[in-house]
């Protein structure tokens, strides 16, 4: 063996622990939050870790507010943070535009419990200061002096883009995605979701025994992504695409170790895949708008970007789609399994908006604006299990927080999510009850933040409000379903997911048209095909085809 790999291996082991001592030595003169940064590296994201994958986070946090109060610090990601909570945080953190976005492993799989206060810890090897209730939500999201960052494996996977990005750059490609998400832009895609959902529901739902919710809800909402963005057809390159992308996903939360075989080397391979494909379909569409063979106003990448701002945002709006709504979805069935008087409101509605319409004619904007019961139960179903748990930021300058100081290059972690079930803002939060949204002005600001906000709210809240709105309506007119284990929990690794989906069959579904009944399932993944690795590369194939 090389004589220098012992050396090289106790510098690895060595540089940690000597940078986490020289942080501590350099704020010592701080008067930072309470909490522990923990052991070099490590800090409490194991412990962190293990709570969320056991879905006992709720007594994690529980114990630390006792302990520190509702400010903290910790370590995550090798970076030192401030942990706030509260709507007022969430304010502070959302509009502070001197804090950028910082997207961590913690970010993508914290699931918040209940109102958590502020305290400091070790996640990941960073000293983060975790924030917690409407106050910290307030700060987070207003404070200019807060910006996103991300993680090495992000930034390598995802490059640049709105997640990354600040001031003018900022501006520019939000504004190009913006234009595109907006209500009435939405209302032109609703076809393609239409088509979409029937595609899909005709494929992989009716007539089959078996059916597993959580994959296939992740790939309906990636098909009417991809549809919408891309045009593409049904065909092996969107499947390979699909394929890919989970790799992907799956790399966002690995280690950033580029060796062969590891989860982030296989992101790493897919992404470049990934982006042969996009950046052959940009150059196409740009070909197709010069030669005057397609209108820039159905076109999603105008607005003058570049291909490689077109390539980088596609990928984050193809990835949050892919998680998040399909989390939505998932749960949504979930709930109205368990709630038979509920699921008959939601089909009493949706069968008033089917039968001012053909039997084949698809939703319009004017339905999916009727579904207003309907989507009071998603946004219940968003209080109780939001997608994602909060939001980290990076401090671009010293700031202040409930008189805390918060250091230059410190994030700054907002539990956003732990608002939702906060009996002090939500009465009886364990409870499923839609009725909550009967009169939303009710709420206080920034305890219900499932889409974030401030300047960096999602700006695919309604696109995913519009697809999950279509998804329903076509499901609940065509099944019935009930758990096989009611008392079935989910987990959190990254995004929630029900138990099921590492083993049983949980769902039996029965359609009403001819008795057909289905099983349903939240378990293994169906058959993958291939990557686009083995795809036969001979011929040349259109990229910018319609859908259908």
């Amino acid at each position: 063996m090389d004589s220098s790999m012992p050396f090289a291996l106790l510098l690895a082991l060595l540089i940690p622990i000597l940078l986490h001592f020289v942080i501590r030595r350099k704020y010592s003169s701080y008067n930072l939050p309470p909490g522990s940064l923990g052991f070099p590296v490590i800090g409490q994201s194991i412990s962190l870790i293990r709570a969320l994958r056991s879905n006992t986070d709720y007594q994690w946090y529980q114990d630390r507010i006792k302990k520190y109060g509702p400010v903290s610090k910790m370590s995550v990601f090798g970076s030192p943070t401030v942990l706030l909570t509260g709507p007022a945080a969430n304010r502070f953190v959302f509009s502070n535009q001197d804090l950028i976005i910082t997207e961590t492993k913690a970010a993508n799989a914290l699931i918040g419990s209940v109102y958590s206060p502020v305290f400091k810890m070790s996640l990941f090897g960073s000293p983060t200061v975790l924030m917690a209730g409407p106050a910290a939500n307030h700060f987070v999201f207003s404070n200019q002096d807060l910006i996103f960052t991300q993680t090495k494996a992000i930034n390598t996977i995802i490059g640049r883009s709105i997640l990354t990005l600040s001031g003018e750059e900022l501006k520019q490609v939000r504004g190009a995605l913006q234009g595109h998400l907006r209500p009435e832009m939405v209302t032109k895609y609703m076809r393609k979701m239409d088509e979409e959902v029937r595609r899909h529901i005709d494929l992989n739902w009716v007539g089959h025994k078996t059916v597993k919710v959580a994959p296939l809800a992740k790939r309906l909402t990636f098909d009417i992504i991809c549809s919408v963005v891309f045009g593409q057809g049904i065909g092996p390159i969107r499947e390979a695409l699909a394929t890919d992308f989970e790799t992907l996903v799956q790399a966002l939360l690995s280690l950033p170790v580029n060796i062969p075989f590891t989860k982030f080397n296989k992101g790493l391979s897919a992404s470049r895949r990934i982006r042969k494909v996009l950046r052959q379909i940009a150059r196409e569409r740009e070909a197709a708008l010069q030669q005057g063979h397609s209108s820039s106003a159905d076109d999603f990448f105008t607005h003058s970007l570049t291909v490689e701002d077109i390539v980088d945002n596609a990928i984050v709006l193809l990835t949050a789609g892919y998680g998040n709504s399909a989390v939505l979805i998932t749960f949504l069935l979930r709930y109205l399994a368990n709630d038979p008087d509920i699921l008959g409101k939601i089909t009493k509605e949706q069968e008033e908006i089917a039968s001012s319409r053909g039997p084949n004619e698809p939703l319009t904007w004017d339905d999916d604006s009727r579904m207003k019961y309907t989507w009071k139960v998603a946004l219940e179903t968003l209080r109780t299990v939001p997608p994602i748990f909060g939001s980290f930021r990076t401090a671009i300058k010293d700031i202040e927080y409930r008189g805390y100081p918060i250091p230059k290059g410190w994030k700054v972690f907002t539990a956003q999510s732990i608002t939702h079930l906060d009996g002090n803002f939500f009465n009886d939060p364990v409870k499923f009850d839609p009725t909550r949204f009967d009169n939303q002005t009710s709420i206080p600001p920034y305890c219900f933040v499932p889409f974030g906000g401030g300047p960096r709210m999602c700006p695919g809240n309604e696109f995913a409000r519009t697809e999950t709105l279509v998804t329903m309506h076509y499901l609940v007119r065509q099944f019935r379903w009930k758990l096989c284990c009611k008392e079935e929990g989910y987990r959190k690794d990254p995004l929630p997911m029900p138990l099921s989906l590492f083993g049983a069959p949980t769902v039996l579904l029965a359609g009403p048209a001819a008795n057909k009944v289905v099983f349903l399932h939240e378990a293994l993944a169906p058959k993958q095909p291939r990557s686009l690795a083995t795809i036969s590369s001979g011929g040349r194939t259109s990229w910018s085809s319609s859908a259908r």
